[in-house]
């Protein structure tokens, strides 16, 4: 009996995961958790890069247009999806965080699948999103969902808009990737 009880406590410190669309009170927690996972990047991006984070009117909106996934823990939020839609077809993920505290639990893929199986159901025929070449954990993270990195000639005006706008805030373009991955019924 007492080996029952312990295994019963062991299995309640592990949290439950749960992926979602946002809720308003859940705003509040993204920038700690975009700061927190922001941190993971140091010694692989340049300091001189400023930390900019997605303001409180732009999640507000994505929330109040269901363009926004949240990773709640037992009801608090450890980490978001945030899309926009650039694109009548196309959905662009903005901004994937994961808290590091919950890191290495499938959240990352589990948030970015969730925006991936929206996008199909919705039809839109791609998400595509920026992100960091040279990161070992990064490139290769989205390579296994299905994006597929897109040379510069073939990202297309919005995604190179997007490229343009990051080397204008100090981003070098030799550092990031496009990429796109086509859903389900564009493949």
């Amino acid at each position: 009996m007492r080996n029952d009880r312990r295994r019963f406590s062991l299995c309640r410190m592990t949290p439950v995961y749960l992926i979602t669309t946002a809720r308003s009170r859940d705003l509040a927690a993204l920038p700690s958790i975009e700061l927190a996972a922001a941190s993971l990047f140091d010694g692989h991006v340049p300091s001189s890069i400023p930390m900019v984070i997605s303001s409180e009117a732009e999640l507000a909106l994505a929330q109040t247009q269901s363009l926004l996934w949240v990773a709640l823990a037992d009801d608090a939020v450890v980490g978001f999806a945030h899309v926009k839609m650039l694109e009548p077809s196309v959905a662009h993920l903005e901004e994937l965080d994961v808290h590091p505290a919950h890191g290495r639990q499938g959240l990352g893929r589990r948030l970015v699948m969730a925006v991936c199986d929206w996008a199909a159901g919705a039809g839109h025929e791609a998400v595509t999103l920026t992100t960091f070449r040279d990161p070992p954990w990064n490139m290769p993270f989205y390579a296994s969902l299905g994006f597929v990195a897109l040379s510069p000639d073939t990202i297309g005006a919005t995604l190179a808009a997007i490229v343009r706008e990051e080397a204008r805030r100090g981003l070098d373009p030799a550092l990031r990737v496009a990429m796109r991955r086509p859903s389900a019924r564009h493949r």
